[in-house]
């Protein structure tokens, strides 16, 4: 409690160019395009926060993994900064996958909302734990800050350059799919499967002499064995693609 009331007063005292101020800024700004994205009634109006939220978060990224991480690391130690790294990584996979997506995607909103779920985690542990100990050291933080200035108008002007993550995403032509909608392609694949193979068996039957219908008797022409195959995929519980009309 006391941790968190120091950091509501740097964020009113500390100088704006201070490295501390900008990322509790940056922390800031995110997090209340996250809370207007909650509110937010209709599609368009989440479509422009989502947009302006990957647009910062990807700033802030850069500016953190450039400059500020590696004036911090040592001090702060591995394990937290390793840390950090793995949430920027968790986080750019899923601002890729927003980027190569739009509003088709009916898991668009919901990933936003994991992405935002995801960087108020780590914004927490970042204020409780990492600047924390970044400021014990000894360093010229305004200095510092001025980097992190000059490197954001680069950014703003310039662009954002390519990541590994949004490579990843590419070479994927943006197919994110859920485990939910990976299931569903392989039990469709599975029907069809044992459809081709239950038509396969019975022409095969007939081939050789040996396919019989349901009464019994040998199916001598083909049309009975087309019928026999059909009636065989059915059971096994595999659709049968619909013949389409000729208009």
């Amino acid at each position: 409690m006391i941790e968190r009331g120091t950091l509501m007063l740097e964020r009113l005292t500390l100088p704006d160019d201070h490295a501390i101020a900008i990322i509790l800024r940056d922390h800031d700004t995110v997090k209340e395009l996250f809370d207007r994205f909650e509110k937010a009634e209709s599609s368009a109006q989440r479509d422009q926060i989502i947009a302006a939220a990957l647009m910062e978060l990807k700033i802030h990224a850069v500016i953190e993994e450039e400059i500020f991480y590696p004036a911090i690391r040592k001090h702060v130690g591995k394990d937290l900064m390793n840390e950090a790294d793995e949430e920027h990584h968790v986080a750019r996979v899923l601002i890729a996958e927003l980027d190569t997506t739009g509003r088709e995607n009916e898991h668009r909103d919901a990933k936003f909302t994991v992405l935002a779920e995801s960087v108020r985690h780590h914004i927490k542990e970042e204020e409780n734990e990492v600047i924390p100990k970044a400021k014990e050291l000894d360093i010229d933080f305004e200095a510092l800050g001025q980097q992190l200035l000059d490197r954001k108008n680069e950014l703003r002007e310039d662009g954002i350059p390519p990541d590994a993550e949004h490579a990843m995403v590419a070479r994927t032509h943006g197919r994110s799919d859920t485990p939910a909608a990976v299931a569903r392609a392989r039990k469709s694949a599975q029907k069809k499967t044992t459809r081709g193979r239950t038509v396969h068996k019975a022409m095969k039957e007939h081939n050789q002499g040996k396919l019989k219908s349901g009464s019994g008797r040998k199916a001598k022409s083909r049309k009975p064995a087309v019928a026999v195959a059909v009636g065989e995929t059915r059971k096994s519980g595999a659709k049968l693609a619909r013949k389409k009309s000729r208009s």
